[in-house]
């Protein structure tokens, strides 16, 4: 006998609709697997074998073949392993007929029966709703991931038994209560803006950042706030949209990296690797392709602290994400195309040796000129404000507080309204985002600027990106200000932060 069950596989970040097809017919026992499975898929016929029989469930002593269609998507994990355990009881009358067709099912069973957790289920859940498949079937660890995707109901069970008694209408089958109102995101209070002591110039260029997304480089000796800064940051940007939080959420259950019971990720994300990561820890590789850390950080901030430590190959290859805001990768095994659309914040010590400040630095100009001529001129040409932070002085210590993250975040909102409001007809959202054309047309400088913009080019060396990058910022910085145009002031104070094309320059 024949049955199917509709499932899904993992492609990059998204899902994609599969066919579990069983045919259990006479024969010499055997249980093969067709389809382009992989060595996790393979290995699913032990343990769907074992479950069925400790669920109490007889196991057919005939020939069993399983199809994982269409044949040419490769399968990973084992996440198949409900579908194909319910596809073989479905073809031998366990679950009643037609009962399974119109669900979608996901999980992993224990020899015992017991349905363990899958990644990736948010992704099942929109690919079910976006090919109208009314419901899914998923491990009740999982039941709070899935019931997140409007328009789908959701099915959530603990064993094989369970859900076999759910796919046959037994009323009496313990179906799991819909999940309770996850609460408002909070920003930590150990993270607050007031506790950076000085640097007011660089409080001054993370809030322009925050408020026109802006990439970030700081510059500064040990312990002069750099990490702090970027550390802070999360808690000063707007907060994640409904649609957004479905969207980072879904590349974080792909990765596995939900935190348990299966909650969303309802703040920015934060990622900061360590300088010895790969290509494609940072990237995203493989065979096949997996997301990294620039995806992880989609939406969020990707903070790259000792950046000239960085290998120089890492380096180029965030060329390509902080300009189109996607990563794609291609393998023999297929092509990865994952979101990045980050906030780059990097710091950088002047010197090789991290000396407390420059007065006291034991290197020479040319060995602080070549720690930081390893990054090159086209990646600060995509870094918008390059930021000095000096040491601070023994007096600034004891300085009272500055503002708080609550009322920086205040400010940074008003001026992402704006933003808002400016873009509401296009895909575009923030300031940092801004084609040439939308440059031409919402940015037009003063005569003054012009002149100013002109000398920056010739004095700086500005290319053509760069020049549209100061321009950008300054429209942030008129944002800030609730100013509809730009003025001659708030270029000069964008063009202020790019120090290291002085430096190139010299």
């Amino acid at each position: 006998m024949l049955a199917r069950v509709l499932s899904t596989a993992l492609i990059g970040v998204e899902a994609v609709l599969v066919r579990v097809e069983v045919d259990v017919a006479s024969g010499l026992p055997a249980f093969t697997t067709v389809g382009l499975p992989d060595s996790a898929v393979r290995e699913s016929r032990e343990r769907v074998r074992t479950a069925i029989r400790n669920a109490g469930f007889p196991f057919p002593s005939d020939r069993i073949t399983v199809n994982l269609a269409p044949a040419d998507i490769r399968k990973e994990g084992a996440s198949f392993d409900l579908p194909i355990a319910l596809g073989i009881l479905a073809a031998t009358g366990a679950v009643k007929s037609g009962r399974i067709e119109p669900f979608g099912v996901v999980g992993e069973l224990a020899l015992d029966g017991q349905i363990q957790p899958v990644r990736g289920v948010l992704a099942a859940g929109l690919a079910c709703r976006k090919h109208r498949i009314t419901t899914l079937l998923v491990p009740a660890a999982n039941r709070a991931e899935a019931a997140a995707v409007d328009g789908l109901r959701v099915l959530a069970a603990g064993t094989l038994g369970d859900a076999v008694a759910l796919l046959n209408g037994d009323a009496s089958a313990a179906d799991h209560p819909p999940p309770a109102a996850p609460p408002e995101a909070v920003i930590a209070d150990d993270l607050d803006f007031a506790d950076v002591r000085g640097q007011i110039h660089a409080k001054r260029a993370l809030e322009i950042a925050a408020a026109g997304a802006h990439n970030v480089l700081l510059v500064g000796p040990p312990g002069g706030g750099k990490t702090m800064l970027a550390r802070r940051l999360p808690g000063i940007l707007p907060p994640l949209s409904s649609d957004e939080v479905i969207e980072v959420s879904t590349i974080w259950s792909v990765a596995g990296l939900l935190a348990p019971p299966g909650g969303l990720v309802r703040t920015r994300p934060f990622r900061a690797p360590h300088h010895t990561i790969s290509v494609s820890g940072l990237i995203g590789g493989g065979s096949p392709p997996h997301p990294g850390e620039v995806t992880l950080a989609h939406l969020g901030v990707l903070f790259l602290d000792e950046l000239p430590e960085f290998h120089q190959h890492i380096l180029e290859s965030l060329r390509q994400p902080l300009e189109d805001g996607r990563v794609t990768i291609a393998r023999a095994s297929g092509i990865g195309d994952f979101p990045a659309r980050f906030q780059l914040i990097a710091a950088a010590n002047p010197c090789r040796r991290g000396c407390p400040s420059l007065d006291r630095c034991l290197c020479t100009p040319g060995e602080r000129a070549r720690y930081l001529g390893r990054l090159s001129r086209p990646l600060l040409d995509r870094i918008d404000l390059h930021v000095e932070l000096p040491a601070l002085a023994p007096a600034e210590l004891p300085a009272p507080a500055s503002d708080t993250s609550a009322t920086v975040r205040a400010r940074i909102l008003r001026a992402r309204a704006r933003q808002r409001e400016r873009f509401r007809n296009t895909t575009v959202r923030v300031n940092a985002e801004m084609t040439p054309r939308q440059l031409r047309r919402f940015c037009p400088p003063p005569a003054e600027g012009e002149r100013l913009l002109a000398a920056a080019m010739t004095r700086l060396g500005l290319s053509a990106r760069g020049h549209d990058r100061v321009v950008k910022v300054a429209r942030t910085i008129a944002d800030l200000e609730d100013a509809d145009g730009l003025r001659a002031e708030h270029l000069a104070e964008a063009i202020q932060y790019r120090g290291l094309d002085r430096q190139w320059r010299a």
